[in-house]
């Protein structure tokens, strides 16, 4: 997926084929739904929803919790598309195949893109079930999805990712949770590629870096988004602590079972935000 020739003709067919599923819908919120937080869609009305099998030249989710599918549709009362269910390179996919959908959601007409994860808690004053908007990231996958794109693009591979998470939009996000009493922090996430679960020893790395929560996901698709110049909000649950922060040593389940517990906030947090843009 390299040659942007390429890129370009496959995100083409792909947008055709989505469009020849949404009709006359064009939505410019984008949502990405993170580990165990799948559910959130369901709170959409007026749903469309569409398996990632169904779109040419886009890869299947292979985890679990997450569905593969795009959900079109209303929540608070504007168009949103959301994608239950993300891409990781943990499953195998290249830098290119993750940012892949958020490309695609650009060309679509989106502008503004919420990115939700499940995160680890770094900084130990967070608590499991907290919110965390994100402020920064640091990306310690080793990839960048614009990389190896070419120079020669319609879209300038030199972009600042200063203010990558939109600052009007963060404050928006703070504003719901305060009036919501909804425990939000506002803090940096660290991006890894997983699978498995960070080393007590790199958690003690990562606090003095700066790093408030880390996870497996976000950051390559928060560099696409800002590649097209879409405005970001991401939003990070708290589903555990990282390991060594207070003796914690994750697994899955506990993540999943976070997710479930405290959806709901999340819910509310997003559905704010999207009333008032």
């Amino acid at each position: 997926m390299g040659d942007v020739n390429t890129l370009d003709e496959r995100l083409a067919a792909s947008r055709e084929a989505l469009c020849a599923h949404l009709g006359q819908r064009r939505p410019r919120i984008g949502l990405v739904l993170g580990s165990g937080l799948s559910p959130l869609a369901d709170d959409i009305a007026d749903a469309a929803c569409i398996p990632y099998a169904d779109i040419p030249h886009m890869n299947e989710s292979t985890v679990a919790s997450h569905v593969g599918q795009f959900v079109c549709g209303t929540l608070a009362g504007r168009e949103v598309i959301c994608m239950q269910g993300r891409l990781h390179g943990y499953e195998g996919n290249t830098a290119h195949e993750v940012a892949y959908p958020i490309w695609l959601l650009a060309g679509l007409g989106v502008t503004t893109l919420i990115v939700t994860n499940a995160a680890g808690a770094i900084n130990a004053g967070y608590g499991v079930g907290d919110l965390c908007i994100i402020a920064d990231h640091i990306n310690f996958t080793g990839r960048n999805p614009v990389a190896g794109l070419g120079l020669d693009t319609p879209f300038e591979c030199f972009f600042s990712m200063t203010d990558a998470y939109d600052p009007a939009l963060r404050e928006a996000a703070h504003t719901v949770a305060q009036r919501e009493g909804i425990t939000a922090h506002e803090g940096v996430y660290l991006g890894l590629s997983g699978p498995s679960f960070e080393t007590p020893a790199e958690i003690r790395a990562f606090r003095v870096w700066g790093a408030d929560t880390v996870g497996m996901s976000t950051v390559e698709e928060v560099v696409a988004a800002r590649h097209r110049g879409l405005r970001v909000l991401g939003i990070s649950l708290v589903t555990n602590m990282a390991a060594g922060i207070e003796g914690a040593s994750p697994s899955s389940d506990e993540v999943l079972s976070t997710a479930e517990q405290s959806r709901v906030g999340l819910s509310r947090l997003i559905q704010g935000v999207i009333a008032g843009l």
